[in-house]
C-alpha cells in the first residue's frame, strides 16, 4: 500500500447543482462522443421483477428520457456503470445480464453470456476502458439470468473482467466482498499501468499493474476510505492532476486520493448521503455526481479538469 498522507485531509465544500432526481438508483454517468449525457436507473422495477432503465439527460432543460429497458428473455436488467467507446457505443455493466452495448437509438445487445473459459458471466457493475481500448468490469453478482440473482455484502465472490481489445472476456481475479467502481490509471505517455478495483465493504481501493490486454500483476492495497460508517467506495474518476476522486457511498462525502493512492488528502462534502458514482465533462472542471439518497444528478466544480477517457484519446 501507497503511504498515507499524513495529518487530517483538506475539507472542501463546493456548490452542487441539482440536475434531475427520482431516477431509483441513479449511477452510470457518461458521455459520449458528441457530448449526449446518459445515466442509469437501475431500481426500477415493474409487477415486483427487475426493469432497469438506461435515460438519456438533456443538461440544458433537466429532462430525462428512457430510451432503453433492457430485458432478455422476459428477465429485466439491472443497468449499472457506463462507458463510450470510439465508436460512440455505450458499454453498459449490468447486475442480471453482465455487459450489454447499446447504440444512439437506445438499441441494447448482450455482449457475452460466459467468459473466454466456458464459465457463466457474473452480474456486473462498473467499467473503465483504457487507452489501449481494453474494458475493465467489476462483477459484484453472482450468475447473470436465467440464473437467480445473488449478491452478498459477507461471502467474497466478487470478480474482476476484462474485455479485450480483441473482444475476448477474461476473468482477471475474484474473492471480492461486493467489487464495485473501477478506474485505471496511466502513465505520462498515455501507456495503460494499474487498474484500481473498490471492494466496497471493506472500504479498501486495491490495485493491479496492467501487463497487458486481460493480464495483471499482484493484488495490492491502494488505498483505504476513513470511518467506520455503512458504506464504502463506489464510482471513481481521475482528474488531470492525477488524483481519484471517489464515491464515499452513506458518508456523504467524495474522497480525494493522491496519485500513490494511501488515504484522502481532500474530503469533499456533499448534500447528499449516498454519493454513487462520478463523471467529468469531457475538457471541463464539472464533475456530475449521482446519488442514492434523492436518487438524483448533481454537477459541481472542481479543482482540475477531468482525465481524458478513452473516447476523447
Amino acid at each position: 500500500m501507497a503511504d498515507t498522507v499524513t495529518g487530517a485531509p483538506k475539507s472542501s465544500q463546493p456548490e452542487f447543482t441539482k440536475i434531475v432526481d427520482k431516477l431509483l438508483g441513479s449511477e452510470g454517468p457518461v458521455f459520449d462522443k458528441n457530448g449526449n449525457f446518459y445515466m442509469v436507473a437501475p431500481e426500477v422495477e415493474k409487477d415486483g421483477a427487475f426493469a432497469g432503465q438506461i435515460l438519456k439527460i438533456d443538461l440544458s432543460t433537466c429532462k430525462a428520457t428512457v430510451i432503453c429497458e433492457p430485458v432478455i428473455d422476459s428477465n429485466g436488467g439491472v443497468p449499472a456503470g457506463c462507458q463510450c467507446d470510439k465508436d460512440n457505443i455505450i458499454w453498459i455493466a449490468d447486475m442480471r445480464l453482465g455487459i450489454l452495448t447499446m447504440d444512439q437509438s437506445g438499441q441494447f445487445k448482450q455482449f457475452c453470456k460466459v467468459d473466454k473459459d466456458g464459465n457463466v458471466m457474473q452480474g456486473c457493475n462498473d467499467c473503465s476502458f483504457d487507452y489501449d481500448g481494453n474494458l475493465w468490469v467489476t462483477a459484484p453478482a453472482g450468475e447473470i439470468s436465467p440464473y437467480p440473482f445473488r449478491r452478498s455484502t459477507e461471502e467474497p465472490f466478487g470478480s474482476v473482467y476484462c474485455v479485450t481489445n480483441k473482444k475476448e472476456v477474461i476473468k482477471v481475479d475474484t474473492g471480492y466482498k461486493f467489487s464495485n467502481g473501477i478506474a485505471v490509471q496511466h502513465k505520462q505517455d498515455g501507456k495503460p499501468w494499474k487498474v484500481i478495483v473498490a471492494e466496497t465493504f471493506t472500504k479498501s481501493l486495491w490495485a493491479y499493474d496492467i501487463l497487458g490486454s486481460g493480464k495483471v500483476g499482484q493484488k495490492t492495497l491502494w488505498g483505504k476510505l476513513p470511518g467506520d460508517l455503512e458504506g464504502g467506495p463506489d464510482g471513481m474518476d481521475f482528474d488531470e492532476a492525477g488524483n481519484l476522486i471517489v464515491a464515499h457511498w452513506g458518508s456523504s462525502h467524495l474522497e480525494v486520493f493522491g496519485p500513490d493512492g494511501g488515504s484522502p488528502h481532500t474530503r469533499i462534502k456533499c448534500p447528499f448521503s449516498k454519493p454513487s458514482n462520478v463523471h467529468f465533462q469531457p475538457g471541463t472542471s464539472t464533475v456530475y455526481v449521482t446519488e442514492h439518497e434523492f436518487h438524483g444528478l448533481w454537477k459541481f466544480q472542481w479543482e482540475h479538469p477531468g482525465k481524458p477517457q478513452y473516447c476523447d484519446v
